[in-house]
């Protein structure tokens, strides 16, 4: 049923009702996502292995795509073609796509190590410092002008997040010692990650007409690899003491099953909404996360993260508004005589 749902998702013919589930999906999802993986790496007594998380997620991404792709595909026999062909048979295209798999395994552990030091309502802001990030990426690999509004909303954000991070906003119910300047620093890595590997992985997708679920496909195998080495080099001799799955919990099992499905409905927001859209989605999601901060970790709201807050949701819709062209505009006067020409059926 979720694979259907999905896939109806991506087929060409959606109605606004389904790209609005999409969204609302979406907004949850990275609301609960940043709230139930800080719960986890705060409440729980015997804490996992952040590593063998983020590997199990680029596991289930990948069944998930290999899912939509059958259905894409249409019998048995289309999609194992397809794979012999783009997967076997394409050890260049591997390569290039095992680079935003090592950009995003980075993303993702330093993902749980922000949320382990920092509240999921100040993640939630302070991580929005990937649109400057993208937007610089973009100018700079796709040779893509932003225009001033977009710039002065990218200043705004980064205004807002320094707000934010001024004077933190504290949890009184998380008893667990934090760092938050290691919380921001990986969050930092993070955005940098996010914004480079986003804009790459576009690259690769227009470079060609192959289907997204078939670069998904290469990159999520070249991510398994990545991360299973990232678990042998960061935590191999507790892995091999205490077991792959010590410390897992269902809340444990809950935040990697948000995790693979965030990153398939995100291409669906993508895809298929505008960026007001995608920018009420953030806003939305912080908002959430601050509600849910304070009712769960004691979140003390102070009046610069108010204000940054409010800076950084103002400065998502202005960077999403549509660009006007002027070149484009007609004169009134072609305007008149363009309507009185008759219509040739």
């Amino acid at each position: 049923m979720f694979l259907t749902k999905l896939y109806f998702c991506f087929s060409e013919n959606v109605s606004l009702l389904f790209k609005l589930y999409c969204l609302t999906v979406m907004t949850l999802v990275a609301a609960t996502y940043t709230v139930a993986l800080r719960y986890t790496r705060t409440a729980e007594k015997e804490l996992y292995f952040t590593t063998t998380a983020v590997c199990i997620t680029e596991v289930i991404k990948l069944f998930l795509s290999v899912g939509i792709l059958a259905k894409e595909t249409g019998s048995l026999k289309r999609l194992m073609t397809s794979l012999k062909e783009n997967v076997l048979g394409s050890p260049k295209e591997m390569l290039k796509l095992s680079v935003p798999s090592v950009v995003y395994a980075v993303q993702n552990n330093m993902a749980f190590l922000a949320l382990s030091n920092l509240d999921a309502a100040v993640y939630q802001v302070t991580y929005q410092l990937k649109i400057p990030c993208t937007a610089l990426c973009t100018v700079l690999m796709l040779n893509r002008s932003l225009s001033k509004l977009q710039w002065f909303s990218v200043f705004m954000l980064c205004g807002g997040v320094t707000l934010v991070q001024w004077k933190p906003a504290e949890a009184t119910k998380v008893q667990m010692e934090q760092n938050p300047w290691l919380g921001f620093g990986a969050i930092a890595v993070a955005v940098l990650c996010s914004g480079f590997a986003g804009v790459y992985f576009e690259r690769v997708l227009k470079s060609s007409d192959t289907s997204l679920w078939v670069r998904n496909i290469q990159m999520y195998l070249s991510g398994i690899v990545v991360t299973l080495v990232g678990v042998y080099m960061s935590e191999g001799a507790q892995v091999l003491e205490k077991g792959f799955f010590y410390g897992y919990t269902y809340f444990v099992a809950f935040v990697i099953f948000l995790a693979s499905v965030g990153g398939l409905y995100t291409s669906v927001v993508v895809k298929y909404t505008d960026n007001i859209m995608k920018g009420f989605s953030a806003a939305a999601a912080i908002v959430l996360s601050t509600v849910a901060s304070v009712m769960l970790f004691g979140l003390q709201i102070t009046l610069t993260f108010s204000l940054g807050a409010l800076l950084v949701c103002i400065s998502i819709y202005l960077y999403g508004l549509p660009r006007q062209d002027t070149t484009k505009i007609q004169p009134s006067s072609e305007k008149v005589s363009l309507k009185e020409k008759p219509i040739n059926v």
